[in-house]
């Protein structure tokens, strides 16, 4: 005697995959998942036959011949169908944003894009955590049309989600705030959103959509973020031919961004950024950011000990201070030139100091007489404070060691 399998069981056998996932949820009395399901489905067979043979979708298995997936929307669709009917609106929308979490390959960001839709209105239900859940649904809907290219629909979103974070310390899972994501989300559209607005000579709305950038890049308080917020606003103001403004901007840029850079150790990359923006500022003639950029690239090579390089840069803001004509300019570089200057004459005199011969000694107590030996100094010997202090200090030096060699 063979005892046989029950009828439902063999005819499980016969059935596809597909079939036996929608038995179940019927058996289960859970007929919206379903129809959900279902619909899926026949939403995927016709995106494949809208983009043809040759596309890349066509090429794909359809969601039915995926039980991974098919597994994947029986298991969250049931538990969120579950959790409408007791009206647990919070459970419901973390089944379904786990789906969009499920499907967030190239292939499936139809599927993702579906149930952040469904996220976003089970969201409007929940009215127990202070708008958190609406606040990310937001988020997640600016990002869907972000990627599809509709920026005006992405900045509605985005500036609903920044609302909503205002003032509150909500986290993600990495630990950074809602509101501070809202500000990046929102810095990054504005900016495609303006540069549109350039492409089409919209140049006065464009700068008004990156001032909004450039302000959520501050309230961020991300440096490479306002550095190039500040970098494209100065390229919108040139474009509208308001130079001045412009220039103000790139300053402001160069500033921020290389602030940013070398408060994460990239020295190299700041100095190879600044060093291009130095040959573009002579070029066009921009004595004023010239003066800037060779300042701050003078001071980046005094900082780290290269006083020859820190000299030739401070040199050349000096010379381009002196092309404005203007007198507090010429002043503050020539303090730059002369710390450079005294920088460079203590490493000459370190090292005779430190040879402790008699030959060195005497070259020391002949420059103390006539400096020019040395270190010839463009301006007057003395004038400056800088100047004055190195030479009291290093006269204590050399008498110091002339007693000890008389």
């Amino acid at each position: 005697y063979i005892s046989m399998p029950p009828l439902a069981e063999t005819s499980g056998y016969r059935n596809s995959y597909k079939k036996n996932v929608c038995i179940d949820m019927l058996r289960q009395g859970y007929h919206k998942s379903f129809a959900e399901l279902f619909t899926l489905i026949e939403k995927w067979n016709a995106l494949r036959e809208a983009s043809g043979p040759g596309s890349a979708i066509w090429m794909q298995k359809s969601l039915e011949e995926q039980p991974d997936k098919l597994d994947q929307l029986h298991y969250f669709l049931t538990r969120a169908e579950a959790a409408q009917r007791s009206e647990y609106y919070e459970e419901m929308y973390t089944n379904q944003l786990n789906l969009a979490y499920c499907f967030n390959k190239p292939e499936d960001k139809w599927l993702r894009n579906y149930f952040y839709e469904q996220c976003y209105k089970t969201a409007q239900l929940i009215k127990i955590d202070g708008g958190k859940k609406e606040a990310q649904a937001h988020s997640n809907m600016g990002l869907v049309y972000e990627e599809q290219g509709q920026f005006l629909k992405a900045v509605e979103h985005y500036e609903a989600f920044y609302q909503l974070t205002v003032g509150r310390i909500w986290k993600d899972d990495t630990g950074q705030t809602f509101n501070s994501l809202a500000c990046e989300h929102l810095w990054r559209v504005y900016t495609l959103l303006a540069d549109k607005m350039l492409g089409n000579k919209e140049h006065q709305q464009a700068i008004r959509t990156l001032i909004k950038a450039f302000e959520m890049a501050k309230e961020a308080k991300n440096q490479k973020m306002e550095g190039e917020a500040a970098y494209c606003l100065g390229l919108a103001y040139h474009s509208a031919g308001q130079e001045k403004t412009a220039i103000s901007y790139n300053a402001f840029e160069h500033e921020i961004y290389n602030g940013f850079l070398l408060s994460q150790g990239e020295v190299a990359e700041a100095i190879e950024y600044l060093e291009k923006f130095m040959n573009i500022a002579k070029r066009v003639q921009l004595s004023q950011s010239l003066v800037h950029v060779c300042t701050f690239l003078g001071n980046i090579y005094n900082e780290r000990g290269n006083y020859h390089k820190a000299s030739e840069y401070f040199d050349q803001a000096f010379e381009a201070a002196n092309a404005l004509s203007d007198l507090a300019l010429v002043n503050e570089t020539k303090v730059y030139c002369g710390i450079g200057k005294a920088h460079n004459m203590m490493l000459k005199v370190n090292s005779h100091t430190e040879a402790t011969d008699q030959v060195s000694i005497k070259y020391l107590l002949g420059w103390k007489e006539n400096r020019s030996d040395m270190c010839a100094d463009p301006f007057t010997v003395g004038k400056t404070l800088v100047m004055k202090r190195i030479s009291v200090v290093l006269s204590l030096w050399l008498s110091h060691f002339s007693c000890i060699y008389a």
